[in-house]
C-alpha cells in the first residue's frame, strides 16, 4: 500500500468503516508508515471532531454533548 492509498483509507479508519480485512492491511501499513501514518491519523481525528462538532442536533441534548466533549479531551490526551 502506498502513502495516497493509505491517506484514503485512514480516513475510512476514523469513521470506523473499513472492512475487516481491510483493516488489517490498514493495521500492517500503518506500522511501515510509523509517525508518518500516525500523524496523518491524528489529523483525521482531529477534522472529523471539527466536523461532528459543526452539526447541529436535531434536540439539543447536554449527555450528547457532555460525551462528545470526553471523546475529544479524551483524543487530545492520546495524542500527547
Amino acid at each position: 500500500m502506498n502513502f495516497e492509498d493509505f491517506q484514503n483509507q485512514a480516513r475510512l479508519y476514523v469513521i470506523g468503516a473499513l472492512e475487516p480485512d481491510e483493516l488489517e492491511q490498514f493495521e500492517t501499513a500503518r506500522k511501515e508508515f510509523g509517525s508518518k501514518g500516525e500523524g496523518f491519523i491524528n489529523e483525521c481525528y482531529a477534522l472529523h471532531e471539527a466536523f461532528a462538532l459543526s452539526l447541529k442536533p436535531a434536540k439539543s441534548s447536554a449527555a450528547l454533548k457532555e460525551k462528545l466533549m470526553s471523546m475529544i479531551k479524551d483524543r487530545k490526551h492520546q495524542s500527547h
